[in-house]
């Protein structure tokens, strides 16, 4: 069965740009591994910056294998070097019963 994930990425200082092409790759990379579903991934912008992104994984044992996986390891140590990984509830728009969001095409 399927998880969908929600997470945020705050930017660093003068990285939004170089996160954002992290961001686009990311579901690309998750799916030629065959750890996420067909569904699209959805990406989005916070008030403050913070980069939101929506997607889903196959299973329990896909999170566990993208932990293992080279390809994978290898994206998200270039996703520490550009953003810190944030709390959905530090989000203004988290405080609210509808939280709306500014999408962003990937």
């Amino acid at each position: 069965m399927g998880q969908f994930v929600i997470v945020a990425y705050g930017p660093k200082p003068g990285r939004e740009e170089q996160l954002l092409a992290l961001v686009t790759r990311h579901h690309s990379v998750l799916r030629g591994e065959n750890l996420v579903t067909d569904r699209p991934a959805y990406v989005m912008r916070a008030s403050d910056g913070t980069i939101v992104e929506v997607f889903e994984w196959q299973s329990a044992e896909a999170i566990a294998k993208a932990h293992a996986n080279e390809k994978v390891q290898a994206l998200w140590l270039e996703f520490e070097g550009v953003c810190k990984y944030l709390p959905l509830n530090g989000l203004a728009e988290c405080q609210h019963p509808f939280a709306g969001f500014e999408p962003i095409a990937i």
